[in-house]
């Protein structure tokens, strides 16, 4: 046998540099096709950011009565301008009560609560942005016949009180009262009112403008507001350390944004619009 004829032919050196030249290339198109895909997504989440807060918290914060899935109010309006100046949409969700809000944010299925009182505990699955874009006071309610002389905190040792489960009133208060007070957590405010008329709790504490929203609402009128307050604590806005879209960039926009709208003091004309408002669903209820 011819063994010139025998030896396998061979490309040439400038055919095999091409052909090794496009395998370099068709193996790089192939690792940057799932880089690119899954790059999209999130990019595409981060369009959108989904909000909540207290639902029972009028005038800031409300379930809207068109759509019960959405909440309205005056912090509902401010998540709106903010919107505006970050250039994003802001879904504010009605995800469960004021308890469950908080659950959702420590998962990260919601980026961010529309106003809720700095704690340490707090700190732990959520930044705060500052400034504060409120400032709102907690006071006692009793009975109208309730004899309860209430002047400083250590007034409501030995009495039963009652509030919304994982309400918070500024950590000093709040650390007062899991060494010395009795107080009940209930899942609704309307819960608390009740257990408050039938005599099961002596004092329910809550906020000075949402409780009166609500006692005007369900037409009650032998319950009370105490003085002094029991605390004075700010509202901020607060992202989820889960959140897919916290990242150094998102923080410095938001901040920014909050600090121009903070200084234009929006919030007073937004209440006042959102007290008319929640008072005209009122009365329609009734």
């Amino acid at each position: 046998m011819n063994a010139t004829a025998s030896t396998p032919m061979r490309p040439s050196r400038p055919l095999a540099l091409r052909l090794q030249a496009r395998l370099f290339l068709a193996l790089l198109a192939g690792l940057a096709l799932p880089n690119t895909a899954a790059a999209t997504p999130a990019e595409a989440r981060c369009t959108t950011l989904v909000a909540s807060g207290n639902p029972q918290y009028p005038p800031y914060l409300w379930r809207d009565p068109a759509d019960e899935n959405r909440l309205t109010g005056a912090n509902a309006d401010l998540m709106q301008l903010l919107a505006q100046e970050l250039g994003v949409t802001i879904e504010l969700r009605y995800v469960g009560p004021w308890g469950r809000v908080q659950e959702e944010a420590k998962a990260g299925r919601i980026d961010l609560i529309a106003g809720a009182f700095w704690t340490q505990a707090r700190t732990e699955y959520m930044d705060y942005f500052t400034p504060a874009f409120h400032q709102t006071r907690s006071v006692i309610w009793v009975g109208d016949k309730s004899r309860l002389s209430y002047s400083r905190w250590s007034d409501l040792v030995g009495q039963q009180g009652v509030t919304v489960i994982n309400n918070s009133f500024g950590e000093a208060f709040d650390r007062y009262a899991k060494q010395s007070l009795k107080i009940s957590q209930v899942a609704s405010l309307e819960q608390a009112i009740q257990m408050l008329q039938r005599g099961r709790a002596s004092y329910l504490i809550y906020e000075d403008s949402p409780g009166q929203a609500f006692l005007a609402k369900l037409d009650i009128h032998n319950v009370k507001m105490l003085s002094p307050a029991v605390a004075n604590e700010n509202l901020h806005l607060t992202l989820s350390h889960k959140s897919p879209c916290n990242t150094g960039e998102l923080r410095g926009r938001i901040a920014r944004a909050m600090h121009k709208l903070g200084g234009a003091s929006v919030l007073p004309e937004l209440l006042e619009k959102n007290i008319q408002l929640w008072r005209q669903q009122s009365s329609l209820v009734k």
